[in-house]
């Protein structure tokens, strides 16, 4: 890709370069456990932008079920312990 094409703008009015398009890429692909551990450098951007979205709606779910957790967790118990663990939460 070259640097002199650019894409849309951005809020501003500069545009960004497909240099730029690369450099986020490459940061996102080093957060995503899924692609960072392969043995291979060569992922597409649309792989990367794929598996992006596939894990943030993976954490998601992750705090869903959590969140549901917590609240069972709090329902359960009485209600000293229960503020106790709110003020906790609220930190």
């Amino acid at each position: 890709m070259s640097s002199r094409r650019s894409r849309s703008r951005q809020p501003g009015g500069s545009r960004i370069t497909d240099d730029q398009i690369n450099d986020l890429v490459s940061k996102l692909q080093q957060l995503l456990p899924e692609i960072r551990d392969r043995r291979s450098d060569k992922v597409s951007a649309a792989n990367v932008l794929q598996e992006t979205c596939n894990y943030i709606r993976n954490l998601h779910r992750e705090v869903d079920d959590l969140s549901e957790r917590l609240s069972g967790l709090l329902a359960t118990t009485d209600t000293a312990q229960a503020a106790i663990i709110r003020s906790l939460l609220m930190q």
